[in-house]
């Protein structure tokens, strides 16, 4: 037959597991290491939510040169982005597990030092990809639309030297004998 259980009156959790127990099973040495240590008390977990966010945030942040080689990542990081929200979400999750359970986990101390660590590093990076990145210096020399472009001379994808002079001298076709009057200039920005 079942005890009564009684109020909790600093009883340990092995007690109170042999408390609720039935009487004719024997189990003296009832004990879960993992949770009670020796005393009685009940251990305090590794909260490893905030050390899986922070690593989740710093991946985010030094993942961005791997990221660039891509063009779906390098016009827009999206994918450093995704590594920051999980590990934000994972964040906020350790920080309520330690303060909203601070007799399970730990992470008081820690847990706030790698939050603001975190937010500093999402800054900086924001800050490098939406405001330095985006100074660009003044095209005060560049052609206008409509203006005549300069002479130049610069290599083809075959690395073979092309200047404007050339290809507006050439045929327009190879049919035709007429020389062309417009060049159309397409550049490639490459890997960078």
């Amino acid at each position: 037959m079942r005890q009564k259980r009684k109020p909790n009156d600093g009883a340990t959790l092995e007690q109170g597991v042999l408390a609720c127990w039935p009487a004719h099973y024997s189990m003296p040495d009832l004990a879960i290491p993992s949770l009670v240590d020796s005393n009685g008390k009940v251990k305090k977990r590794w909260n490893s939510s905030l050390w899986v966010g922070f690593l989740f945030v710093l991946a985010g942040f030094l993942s961005y040169p791997f990221f660039a080689r891509f063009p779906i990542t390098r016009d827009f990081p999206w994918a450093n982005f995704l590594l920051f929200g999980v590990g934000g979400i994972l964040l906020l999750v350790g920080l309520v597990r330690a303060f909203g359970k601070p007799q399970s986990y730990r992470g008081k101390i820690v847990g706030p030092i790698l939050a603001v660590l975190s937010v500093v590093v999402f800054g900086f990076f924001s800050y490098l990809i939406f405001y330095e990145l985006r100074q660009l210096p003044s095209s005060t020399g560049a052609p206008r639309l409509g203006e005549k472009a300069p002479t130049f001379t610069l290599p083809d994808q075959d690395n073979n030297q092309v200047s404007l002079a050339d290809l507006l001298s050439a045929p327009a076709s190879s049919a035709s004998t007429a020389k062309a009057n417009a060049v159309l200039l397409i550049f490639y920005r490459g890997f960078w």
